[in-house]
């Protein structure tokens, strides 16, 4: 494991106990150092490991993501954003012999988009984030935004534009958006909206597509984390999920 926060620290601590059959813990690279957990070194878990979980952000992925795949490990990556940076998943996949794979995260209806865009061209695809508004206060936002962001009554949208624009304005709050452009394999067809709503209790996801295989939409309601409510509870089990279909597949839908 590459991170131990509100994501990581769950999946480690879930392989660390044997939940998940044919896959071990080898270790976790986290300054913050969990007393809990094996931490190691970079170089300690890329000589005991096969495959390697990336779960601390954009950052740490595009300055570790080579040197793994590199190294002959598979890397899965949660930080999804970040490949709206061209230039970063060309490194990444020019990087092997590792393999890269991507989890689903907080969204699903992935493997159909992918279907659909594989069919034909998706012509309008868009996809809207509605969170708790005090969770989407950005550090480039002037302070009197984000005070009326913290104190806003009613709903606010706070941006709308092309997904590749909207991840990189909410780094922790939009790898849907990349997750959802990647799948559709269009960066520029994907618009994106991020809103504030002061009475979400839920994280919300709606997606829509359109194209000549048909007429999508999805919504997704999901509970946020208790840690770190810009993420949502079941990330980590959608990446826990996707380390039990890599350790020992058995039915898996591809």
């Amino acid at each position: 494991m590459i991170g131990a926060g509100a994501i990581g620290g769950v999946v480690a601590r879930a392989l660390r106990d044997g939940t998940v059959p044919g896959a071990t813990l080898s270790g976790v690279v986290d300054p913050a150092g969990p007393a809990d957990l094996p931490v190691v070194s970079l170089d300690e878990l890329l000589s005991t490991s096969d495959l390697v979980v990336e779960a601390a952000g954009q950052r740490a992925l595009a300055e570790v993501g080579p040197q793994v795949l590199a190294a002959g490990r598979d890397l899965l990556v949660v930080s999804v954003g970040a490949l709206a940076d061209d230039a970063l998943l060309a490194k990444l996949l020019s990087a092997g012999p590792g393999e890269l794979h991507l989890s689903t995260g907080a969204i699903g209806g992935l493997d159909l988009l992918r279907a659909a865009a594989r069919m034909a061209p998706l012509s309008r695809v868009t996809i809207e984030t509605t969170k708790l508004a005090a969770n989407l206060v950005q550090p480039w936002m002037p302070a009197d935004q984000a005070e009326r962001l913290r104190t806003t009554a009613e709903p606010v949208e706070l941006m709308r534009g092309p997904a590749r624009e909207v991840t990189a304005a909410f780094p922790k709050s939009a790898n849907v958006a990349a997750s959802v452009a990647l799948a559709a394999g269009d960066w520029d067809v994907v618009e994106a909206a991020v809103i504030a709503d002061p009475a979400a209790e839920l994280t919300s996801h709606v997606i829509t597509a359109e194209g000549p295989a048909g007429s999508y939409r999805f919504e997704i309601r999901n509970r946020p984390s208790p840690r770190t409510p810009t993420s949502s509870e079941v990330v980590p089990h959608a990446v826990l999920g996707a380390i039990a279909a890599l350790a020992e597949p058995r039915v898996v839908f591809r």
